[in-house]
């Protein structure tokens, strides 16, 4: 046994290679073990075959033990009888292993002879396992491989000016390796593109610096935006004689999308998967109200004054939603059809629709307002239990892929289906999580979001925000003639120099929106039709 663990060092030591691929190493004693993990580091994990209790000295391997380690998983000795492996995979409700239960004889010697009968044999086994293990191992190799490729490209573009259209299209590729890179399991990589969508970040701050004000002053170069998808995605949709679903789930990220999208493709096909930007600040007062009224901000304000709330004003900020969505569609022609109006913001209301869909098939627009996933990244804020839950990005993706699995929205997906109809789904705006304070200092009444600042003499690093000097140049309305705006950049937040230690010790890893980041302005618009 010594021998063999000090062929295991030499393999390390001339083969960088084996320390990479999270490789487990049986050690028959602890000072070997020992030895081993400083040899290897953390990439390897090592057992000591030897128990706790016993002295290695009287120790001997036996080959004639059988357990079972996980629920699919025995491990087996030489010596065992092809038949009791067979009885102790069916005790255990694994599958595959009847054909031992003819075989004489022990699993080491049905190995080298490969025995089998009724149509099985040892090779099988051996093979597929070969083939599992061989799959993993391949596939995460081509996808670093693949990346580490993309890598260079995506850095060249990061050095360029970049278009809309290329910004569109590179936030799909970042999106795209990350998924990719989680699926592999290598976190070297992983950190990479993280790095790397870090720079993408700090170089979209930039471009959002340089021509956001430019797109509201009458530029043909401008991209789609919040008040502009309805007439653009929705009303191209509207048919008198068939009904169409336009489902907001507010605060779904475009990797999000891309995590739930595979659950639906059973039953739909994609007619046009699109990204759009949100309207500064990315905020739900803001972006949503631009959705259903088809306007910006301070011609909510100017046009209709009793369903337009201010930051500063009381009450909810999003309760005329409705009647921005009729007046939308008055304007443009279509107050003749039937629509409906749903916003789901618990477990119960949402079984209340599934129940009644049927209903709403009498109608040509059945508007949906999912709020869940906003209420989830909120909750995790203020809930040590959600924040577990949800500790990175990855783990918020896979908690709403998980609710998303069992909710009623899901239902309500496979209702409409199974009905022939036609669905648009989207989004008011992304979130992202928040690692870097930034002080801001200003009057009683500045505004409290983390992401977004409006308010009068206004303390703060320049560099760090995005400033609006002139709100109204970007169609937004102010509290009083002197107020302005600031947006926080990639992934800072504003904390007040009063307690702050306490601000950024609370909201700090925190998922938070209002500001410029990729994950916030650029987010999905997808058209599905019925297979």
């Amino acid at each position: 046994m010594l021998r063999s663990c000090l062929i295991i060092i030499i393999s390390i030591t001339i083969n960088p290679v084996f320390a990479s691929q999270n490789t487990s190493i049986a050690s028959s004693i602890r000072p070997i073990a020992m030895l081993l993990s400083a040899v290897t580091g953390d990439e390897t994990s090592v057992n000591i075959l030897l128990p706790g209790n016993m002295s290695p000295h009287d120790y001997r391997l036996k080959f004639s033990d059988i357990k079972l380690l996980e629920k699919d998983t025995i491990e087996v000795g030489a010596a065992i009888l092809d038949r009791k492996v067979s009885d102790f995979a069916q005790n255990n409700n694994i599958s595959s292993m009847e054909f031992l239960s003819c075989i004489p004889g022990s699993i080491g010697g049905a190995i080298i002879m490969n025995s089998g009968c009724y149509g099985s044999d040892i090779s099988q086994i051996l093979l597929s396992i070969k083939k599992h293990i061989d799959s993993d191992r391949l596939v995460s190799k081509k996808t670093n491989a693949d990346y580490q490729k993309e890598f260079r490209d995506i850095g060249i573009k990061l050095g360029g000016n970049l278009s809309i259209e290329e910004w569109e299209e590179l936030f799909r590729k970042i999106t795209f390796w990350e998924l990719e890179l989680e699926k592999s399991g290598d976190d070297s990589m992983k950190q990479i593109l993280e790095m790397q969508k870090s720079e993408a970040n700090a170089q979209f701050f930039k471009f959002i610096k340089s021509n956001y004000e430019s797109w509201f002053s009458g530029s043909q170069d401008s991209p789609l935006m919040s008040h502009q998808i309805f007439k653009h995605s929705v009303l191209p949709e509207l048919n008198e004689d068939k009904t169409t679903f336009f489902i907001v789930i507010d605060n779904l990220r475009y990797d999000q999308w891309k995590m739930i999208q595979p659950s639906l493709m059973n039953d739909f096909r994609i007619e046009d998967e699109s990204l759009y930007f949100s309207i500064l600040p990315t905020a739900t007062q803001y972006s949503r109200n631009a959705i259903f009224s088809g306007l910006l901000p301070l011609q909510m304000e100017q046009q209709h004054k009793d369903w337009w709330k201010n930051d500063t004003d009381e009450g909810g900020k999003n309760l005329f939603e409705k009647e921005f969505l009729e007046a939308q569609i008055k304007r443009l022609g279509k107050g003749h059809l039937k629509v409906s109006y749903n916003k789901i913001t618990n477990i119960d209301a949402g079984r209340r629709l599934v129940d009644n869909m049927r209903n709403l098939m009498n109608n040509q627009l059945n508007v949906i307002v999912y709020n869940f996933v906003d209420m989830l990244s909120h909750a995790r804020t203020d809930m040590k239990v959600i924040k577990e839950l949800a500790e990175g990005n990855a783990a918020y993706r896979s908690l709403t892929t998980s609710w998303f699995e069992y909710s009623p929205l899901k239902d309500m997906f496979a209702f409409i289906a199974n009905n022939n109809s036609k669905v648009v789904v989207t989004t008011d705006h992304g979130t992202v999580l928040v690692k870097k304070p930034t002080k801001v200092l200003g009057e009683k009444d500045l505004t409290t979001n983390l992401r977004y600042k409006l308010g009068r003499n206004m303390k703060y690093n320049s560099k760090e925000v995005f400033e609006i000097n002139h709100p109204k140049d970007v169609f937004l309305p102010v509290v009083n003639m002197s107020s302005k705006y600031i947006f926080a950049r990639e992934d800072c937040f504003f904390a007040y120099p009063n307690n702050y230690n306490y601000y950024v010790n609370h909201y700090k890893e925190t998922f938070q929106h209002g500001g410029v980041s990729l994950e916030e302005m650029i987010i999905p618009i997808v058209t599905l039709s019925s297979k």
